[in-house]
C-alpha cells in the first residue's frame, strides 16, 4: 500500500557500521572522524578504521557507531555525501 510508512529494518539503539570511500589522504580519516563525532560524539578509537585501496589512490575508513534512531544516521548520511572529499558512503 503506497501510503503506509516504511518500516525500518533496524531495531535501535543499535550498533552500526558506516563505511566511507574517498580518494586516499592523510588527513581522510580525521575528516570522516569528525563530520562523525558531530553527529554521535567521541569516537573510541577502536570504533574507526582504515584500508587503502591496493593501488595506494583510495581509502575506505569503516566507523561503528552507537545509532539511536533512523534520523541520526540519516543526517550523518546527508552530511557525509555532501563532503566533496567522500565519493561514497553505505
Amino acid at each position: 500500500m503506497p501510503n503506509e510508512p516504511t518500516e525500518s529494518l533496524l531495531e535501535f539503539p543499535c550498533d552500526f557500521p558506516v563505511k566511507v570511500m574517498g580518494r586516499h589522504a592523510d588527513d581522510y580519516e580525521s575528516h570522516i572522524r569528525e563530520i562523525v563525532e558531530r553527529h554521535f560524539g567521541k569516537l573510541a578509537d577502536a570504533a574507526i578504521s582504515s584500508r587503502p585501496s591496493s593501488n595506494q589512490r583510495f581509502i575506505s575508513v569503516t566507523v561503528t557507531v552507537r545509532a539511536e534512531s533512523r534520523k541520526q544516521l540519516d543526517d550523518l548520511y546527508m552530511e557525509l555525501t555532501a563532503s566533496a572529499r567522500v565519493l561514497m558512503a553505505l
